[in-house]
């Protein structure tokens, strides 16, 4: 009866280890995707800001 207890030991671990390496991939992927979706915000409003102030300098 010992033994079954370690392998329901064993088996639950590792799917619990199995669930961890799935959310440390969702988060990584969730960063770099955030880190994209930054870096065009960021191309976006330099650009409204470039308009901008050629606009302000033009007049």
């Amino acid at each position: 009866m010992l033994l079954s207890g370690c392998i329901t030991y064993t088996v639950v671990s590792a799917a619990a280890s199995v669930a961890g390496l799935a959310v440390d991939a969702t988060v990584g992927t969730v960063k770099i995707v955030g880190k994209g979706v930054g870096k065009a915000a960021d191309a976006l409003l330099d650009d409204d800001e470039d308009e901008h102030s050629d606009d302000q300098s033009s007049d």
